[in-house]
C-alpha cells in the first residue's frame, strides 16, 4: 500500500506492507511546502493579501512518490490512500478545469466569516446538527464567502472538491469525500453522515456542488490508464481512508481503552481530544467549543489549538534574519537552558493565527499582559512549549467536564511526539503519564484503514499490536518534584487565557 500524507508544511509518501501478521513501513518520498502569500489589487485598487496552496506541486510530488515506489518495490501495489489537512478545496468546471487557485485556510478573507455564518443560522442549531466548533477555516465559512463574493464565476455544471478529493480526482477522476473529512466542514449532519440540507440552504450553497460522502476503507476507483502509464504501475485501487489527517493519526494511537485516553495529534496544529461512541452536542460542549469530528467507527471529541505553528513561524522569522535554518538540536539546547515559567502565552490568542512576525506577536502579547518578553530564542521556544502543555491541561479539563470522566493517560502522536521536552512538560503539567508515538501516526493510520478496506484487517483494533511492535513507543512519567511549580504556572496561565 502507499500512503500519501499532506500536512500544512510538508508532504510524505510511505510504502506499507502487511504480511504474515507483521507490519512494516518505509518512507519513499518527502518534501516541504507552504502557503504562498500574494499581495494583489482588488477591484477598487486596494492591495489585498491572499494566500494560496500550489496544488500542482502537491500533485507532482504524488507522482514522484509513485515512481519512487515503482523503482524500489516493483509494480505490485494494492492500494493508494490520501490524507490532508482538514480545510480548503476548489471548484472545478464540468470540463475539469480548476476555477482559480486553491486558497489556503489562513487567508485573510475568512477573518470575519464566523459572524456571517451565525447571522444566517443560529450557532446552537449549527452545533446541534454538525457538532463542529466555530473556527475561521471551516468550509462553511469558505463556501459562504465564495457565494457572497465570487458566485458569478461559477459556471453551470461546476462542482466543489475538498483538498484530499482534489487529488483523488487528479489520479482517478474520482468525485467523493470520506466521512472523516466531510465531518469537519460544519456542513455535514453528524448523526446521518449526509450533507445537511438545512445548513446548505441557510448558507446559499447549492447541494449539487458537493461530492458524495463515503465511508473510510471504501474502494472508490483506480488510477486512470494515463496516470498508471506515467508512473509505471497498473490500475492501482484508490481507497478512501481517514482523509482528514487527524482521523488517520487518531487511528494509529495505541490506545487500550478509549474512555481513559486523551490523544494529542501534534503537528502544525495540536488536536487534543478523546474517542467517544457518538457525537456530544450538549450546551456544555458548545460552550467549551468542542468539536465532534467523524472518526473510523467512533467520534473524535476534541479541540483544535495552535501547535508547532508558533514554533514554525518563529523559526521562519529567524531563518529570514540569519539567511540560514537553525538546527533543531541547537534550538533544543537553548530551550532546555532557558528559565522556567518566566513568560506564558495563550497559544490560541487571535494574534498568533497569522501574524506577519511571530516573534513580534509574542512580544506584543507580553506587553499587553504585563509580562517580560522572552530575552532570547531559547526563551521564546520555552514560552511556547510550556504554554502548549498548559493548554493541553485546560482542554483535558473541559473534555472531562463534558464527558464526566477524566483521562488516565495521554497519547501524543505525530511529528510533535519527537519533542521530548514538550512530552515531559505535558506529563508534568497534567500529572499524567505520556505515551509518545508513533511519529508518523497519520501515515500509519492511513495504511491501516487501507488494510481494513482491502480485507487484510478485520477491525482497526486488530492493528494495535502491529503498531506497538513496529514502532518505538516512549513513556514519560510526571515528575512529582515539579508539581507545585506547574500548579502555580497553571493558575497564571488560566488568568492570561481568560483575558
Amino acid at each position: 500500500m502507499l500512503a500519501v500524507d499532506f500536512g500544512a508544511s510538508g508532504g510524505k509518501c510511505f510504502a506499507g506492507l502487511l504480511q504474515d501478521g507483521a507490519f512494516s513501513m518505509e518512507e519513499v518520498h518527502r518534501f516541504a511546502h507552504e502557503g504562498v502569500p500574494f499581495f494583489l489589487p482588488d477591484r477598487d485598487g486596494a492591495i489585498v493579501e491572499r494566500t494560496y496552496w500550489d496544488d500542482t506541486v502537491l500533485y507532482q510530488n504524488i507522482l514522484t512518490g509513485l515512481r519512487e515506489y515503482r523503482r524500489r518495490f516493483g509494480a505490485v501495489l494494492d492500494g493508494i490512500g490520501i490524507d490532508t489537512w482538514g480545510a480548503d478545496g476548489q471548484f472545478i468546471s464540468a470540463d475539469g478545469d480548476l476555477l482559480g487557485k486553491v486558497y489556503a485556510y489562513r487567508d485573510r478573507r475568512l477573518d470575519h466569516m464566523i459572524a456571517e455564518v451565525k447571522a444566517r443560522i443560529a450557532a446552537d442549531r449549527v452545533y446541534a446538527i454538525t457538532g463542529i466548533h466555530f473556527q475561521p477555516f471551516n468550509l462553511s465559512n469558505q463556501l459562504l464567502w465564495f457565494m457572497q463574493h465570487r458566485r458569478e464565476t461559477l459556471p453551470p455544471g461546476a462542482f466543489f472538491l475538498p483538498i484530499p478529493s482534489l487529488f483523488y480526482y487528479y489520479l482517478g477522476g474520482v468525485r467523493m469525500v470520506d466521512s472523516t473529512w466531510a465531518s469537519v466542514t460544519q456542513l455535514m449532519d453528524a448523526r446521518m453522515q449526509k450533507w445537511s440540507a438545512e445548513i446548505l440552504n441557510a448558507l446559499d450553497i447549492p447541494a449539487g456542488v458537493l461530492p458524495p460522502i463515503v465511508a473510510p476503507g471504501s474502494d472508490v476507483g483506480a488510477l486512470t490508464p494515463a496516470v498508471a502509464a506515467a508512473v509505471g504501475l497498473g490500475a492501482v485501487r484508490l481507497l478512501a481512508v481517514g482523509s482528514h489527517d487527524t482521523a488517520s493519526a487518531y487511528a494509529a494511537a495505541p490506545v487500550e481503552r478509549n474512555d481513559e485516553a486523551l490523544i494529542v495529534s501534534s503537528g502544525t496544529w495540536s488536536l487534543v481530544g478523546k474517542l467517544v461512541p457518538s457525537p456530544i452536542t450538549t450546551p456544555a460542549a458548545l460552550a467549551a467549543n468542542l468539536s465532534n469530528e467523524g472518526g473510523i467507527g467512533n467520534t473524535r471529541l476534541l479541540k483544535n489549538c495552535m501547535g508547532s505553528w508558533l514554533v514554525q513561524e518563529l523559526r521562519r522569522v529567524w531563518r529570514n534574519a540569519d539567511g540560514k535554518e537553525t538546527a533543531w538540536d541547537e534550538l533544543d539546547a537553548l530551550t532546555a537552558r532557558a528559565p522556567a515559567f518566566r513568560t506564558l502565552v495563550d497559544p490560541d490568542d487571535p494574534g498568533f493565527y497569522h501574524p506577519v512576525n511571530m516573534q513580534t506577536a509574542i512580544e506584543a502579547f507580553c506587553l499587553r499582559t504585563g509580562q517580560p518578553a522572552p530575552v532570547d530564542r531559547g526563551a521564546f521556544l520555552r514560552t511556547v512549549y510550556e504554554s502548549l502543555a498548559l493548554t493541553y491541561r485546560r482542554i483535558h479539563e473541559q473534555i472531562a467536564a463534558v464527558t464526566g470522566r477524566p483521562c488516565r493517560v495521554v497519547h501524543i502522536v505525530g511529528g510533535g511526539s519527537r519533542n521530548e521536552l514538550l512530552n515531559q512538560f505535558t506529563a508534568d503539567a497534567m500529572g499524567l503519564p505520556v505515551v509518545a508515538g508513533p511519529v508518523e501516526a497519520t501515515a500509519v493510520g492511513n495504511l491501516m484503514v487501507q488494510a481494513q478496506g482491502l480485507g487484510a484487517l478485520r477491525t482497526l483494533h486488530d492493528a494495535l499490536p502491529l503498531i506497538r511492535k513496529a514502532f518505538p513507543i516512549r513513556d514519560h512519567a510526571p515528575n512529582p518534584a515539579s508539581r507545585a511549580a506547574w500548579e502555580k504556572a497553571y493558575s497564571k496561565f488560566q488568568a492570561l487565557a481568560s483575558n
